[in-house]
């Protein structure tokens, strides 16, 4: 039968790609499709800046012809954050240093991708290198919640986030370092896996031994999420965290797993203020474990330590990363860089010895916990989308944060445990605003969170809300 692009959009990743096995539909197709839906809803979004249409086309016409791999993705359209560099394509990592770079090469991430069949459509927009928890940034400027326009999309994934709540793409890269995969998912209504460290490759990068900073997939669906990973989990020689790929596929143990039967829940992972409206959607979404079986606890592991320790690293990475663009441009990065570099300037040996310590406790203390709780669930942000104007949240029930990241503790101080954790729709606001369940894990544990989240995501139906077609 045939498809209208239409209709393509408004199916799953997981769907398209049978359809495209069974030569229902082409690879051609489908980026003539979400060409369209691009057209169509970018202007409303600003999600996807920088369009590679004629690329995708050529890649498409050629997995047609049998002379480029269909891998496990068979031609299916996806977005790549701006922070990934792709080969001939424009790429700035949201900063007016880069803003006129194009690559010659693509990164391990998107090589690994293409290889499997993945075609990149778009990069979609991010905050300046990465840093910040809304997505704006002065080369592209501000991309908009599709769920509702005047609220932020936040970051840093955000672009990809609101691309797929859009229905611009079946699929999208992330990252994470301290929540940035995980929070967007959250404002958008869709599903983020921040990874174990090494499961998804990173390469060329200029820290590849800190486990901080995370590739992983976003998508509309917990099995579409699935299908990304397992074409994204291929070892790497370039990266020494690097992991053997899983013996079977994570798209076959989510859809015959069975549910948690030992489940954790924190409101607030004991770290601080989260909105009433967040908690209440968080606790409910909670008990529908219980309603399949799951024995739920109201308990938190203890993360003592753990906020300190990501700021202490968080400081390090970035005045490590940007130690250059410091010296020789300073002027040029946003203010929130500046103060996070120069905090990473000043820090002493006891100061850093003291947050890898920290880091070494909480890691334990989530081995022993994940010895008695198959998943830990917690809000995967204190509150639901905000203006897209708001910089970052500054208070919460009347505690007031001391910088731009302390609001995002708790998806940060699931970094420093370098645990997986995914973000999945868990309800809606009175305004109608989505908001995420945060699903944790043990180390390499990515098939049984979304085992998880589809039991979940089958008991709450929210993902049958997507694509949205943006409003104000």
């Amino acid at each position: 039968m045939g498809y209208a692009g239409d209709d393509l959009i408004r199916l799953s990743a997981v769907t398209v790609r049978d359809l495209l096995i069974a030569r229902e539909v082409s690879p051609l197709d489908l980026v003539e499709a979400v060409a369209a839906r691009i057209a169509a809803v970018e202007p409303a979004i600003n999600a996807l800046p920088t369009l590679c249409l004629d690329r995708a086309r050529d890649h498409a016409r050629r997995i047609m012809a049998g002379t480029a791999r269909e891998g496990l993705l068979c031609g299916l359209p996806i977005a790549v954050k701006d922070l990934n560099p792709v080969a001939g394509v424009r790429t700035t990592w949201g900063s007016p240093i880069f803003r006129d770079h194009v690559p010659a090469k693509s990164d391990a991430l998107v090589s690994t991708l293409e290889d499997q069949g993945g075609i990149v459509v778009a990069k979609s927009n991010t905050p300046e290198f990465g840093a910040g928890a809304s997505t704006f940034n002065e080369v592209f400027g501000r991309t908009r919640n599709p769920w509702n326009t005047a609220m932020s999309v936040a970051g840093s994934s955000g672009g990809s986030a609101a691309a797929l709540a859009a229905g611009e793409v079946w699929g999208a890269t992330g990252s994470d370092l301290g929540g940035s995969l995980r929070t967007p998912a959250s404002f958008n209504g869709i599903v983020g896996l921040r990874t174990t460290p090494g499961r998804v490759p990173r390469a060329p990068v200029p820290q590849p031994f800190s486990p901080l900073f995370v590739e992983g997939p976003m998508g509309r669906s917990v099995e579409d999420v699935a299908l990304l990973l397992d074409a994204m989990s291929h070892p790497h020689a370039d990266d020494p965290l690097s992991l053997p790929a899983p013996g079977r596929t994570v798209l076959e143990a989510v859809r015959t797993g069975a549910p948690p039967k030992r489940v954790a829940f924190s409101p607030d992972l004991g770290l601080g203020p989260v909105s009433s409206e967040v908690r209440e959607i968080c606790a409910a979404a909670a008990r529908r474990f219980q309603e399949m079986g799951a024995v739920v606890e109201e308990v938190s592991p203890d993360l003592t330590g753990a906020k300190d320790a990501f700021q202490t690293l968080r400081a390090l990475w970035f005045a490590a990363e940007m130690a250059e663009h410091y010296r020789d441009r300073r002027d040029m990065l946003k203010p929130d860089i500046v103060w996070n570099i120069e905090r990473g300037l000043k820090l002493t040996a006891e100061e850093i010895g003291q947050a890898e310590l920290a880091r070494g406790r909480v890691w334990h203390e989530m081995a022993r916990f994940f010895e008695t709780y198959d998943v830990l669930l917690a809000p995967a942000a204190v509150v639901p989308p905000f203006a897209v104007e708001t910089r970052y949240v500054e208070e919460v029930e009347g505690h007031r944060f001391d910088n731009y990241v302390d609001w995002l503790a708790i998806t940060f101080a699931i970094s420093v445990t370098s645990c997986p954790a995914a973000s999945v729709p868990a309800g809606l606001t009175k305004d109608g605003l989505p908001v995420g369940l945060q699903i944790v894990g043990p180390r390499m544990g990515e098939a049984g969170i979304l085992t998880a989240a589809r039991h979940l995501e089958g008991a709450m139906g929210l993902n049958r809300m997507l694509p949205r077609d943006p409003a104000a």
